[in-house]
């Protein structure tokens, strides 16, 4: 039996400065991509050119105004008329470098139940304290996966291999008005297409998941404000994702995860404002047992972040520094909700 061929999509937005290094990354792979596709969507840097000069075909999208859900839906318009449904497509950011065995890994894992294989991402080097903050954050995120036997809660935009038949049968269900966010393979109407697309490959009955091999390395947000606007879309998607897919047996996880996210808000809320409430009375009390559990909540944050180097761990060590960047992720997630109750409609910022 022939191998599946594999086409690699790459959408990029102004990439110039990182096309090169993703292309690269895919040229070094055990397995190499048969075929290096750069979507390039409204491109007014030298990111075509760079493209081409790696040795990959350049696309432009035409008319297209779904930024980079629109450019791919384009993109595999024109790929997979000539792909067998067998044949295999990698999706990747611009911004993300895949390590040497992710291709490879990832084929391996594609079994007959499996409709796509995603990426586990870390952080990039730099951004001072708001990019350890991030690095830590994505290796406790990857240790998640792991305890969960590698299953793939979300199809990650970094680095996803799909299959060709699965990406026919979400269109197609689209179509039939099975699932909704348009008559494409990627919703239109999401802000964060790689959530929900994973929402519609495990509607139709596949398993997703990140098996160890597959890694990638992509940037982090390297000021607060892009950070706000990264995350208000990503939570805010996620919400809007769950609302539009209703309760099913496979949202259900998802609402549970996202009910227990408010009660940890309202929890540490309600913490901080008795500790306030204590020390503004001059009367703090200092328990032995209180004391030994927050022994124990410091060695979990320093343990958790091991992966991310020794100087993250005396960061969480700390706990105050990751103590602010939780009540970040809090008002994120409080504001995404304010905003879906008041209907407020959630621009597009490029981060």
């Amino acid at each position: 039996m022939a191998a599946p061929r594999i086409i690699a999509l790459i959408p990029a937005h102004n990439e110039a400065d990182r096309i090169g290094a993703a292309i690269a990354a895919l040229r070094a792979q055990s397995r190499q991509p048969d075929r290096i596709v750069v979507v390039a969507d409204g491109c007014t840097d030298a990111t075509v050119d760079i493209g081409r000069r790696a040795g990959a075909v350049v696309v432009e999208s035409e008319g297209n105004r779904h930024k980079k859900a629109g450019a791919l839906n384009q993109a595999l318009d024109r790929v997979l008329g000539g792909l067998a449904a067998d044949d295999l497509v990698l999706v990747q950011d611009a911004d993300t470098t895949l390590v040497r065995s992710f291709v490879a890994c990832a084929v391996e894992a594609m079994a007959a139940d499996v409709g796509a294989v995603g990426g586990i991402f870390y952080g990039e080097p730099g951004g001072g304290l708001l990019g350890v903050l991030q690095r830590i954050e994505f290796q406790r995120y990857a240790r998640e996966i792991a305890r969960r036997s590698y299953r793939a809660d979300v199809l990650t935009g970094t680095a996803t291999l799909f299959r060709v038949s699965t990406l026919r049968q979400i269109r197609q269900a689209r179509l039939d008005g099975l699932i909704g966010g348009g008559a494409s393979y990627y919703s239109l109407a999401s802000l964060t297409e790689d959530d929900e697309i994973t929402k519609a490959v495990r509607t139709l009955g596949y398993r997703t998941i990140s098996p160890p091999g597959c890694r990638v390395v992509t940037e982090v947000m390297t000021t607060v404000p892009k950070l706000w606007h990264q995350r208000l879309r990503w939570q805010r998607g996620a919400l809007e994702n769950l609302r539009d897919y209703g309760f099913t047996r496979v949202t259900a996880p998802y609402i549970v995860r996202q009910g227990l996210m408010g009660l940890s808000v309202l929890a540490l809320a309600m913490y901080l404002l008795f500790t306030g409430w204590m020390l503004a009375r001059g009367r703090p009390e200092f328990s032995p047992f209180w004391v030994a559990i927050g022994l124990i909540f410091v060695v979990e944050k320093v343990v958790t972040a091991r992966g991310a180097g020794f100087r993250s761990q005396l960061l969480a060590g700390t706990l105050a520094v990751e103590l602010v960047y939780d009540l970040f992720q809090h008002a994120v997630y409080a504001r995404s909700l304010w905003d879906m109750a008041r209907r407020r409609e959630e621009r597009w910022c490029a981060t």
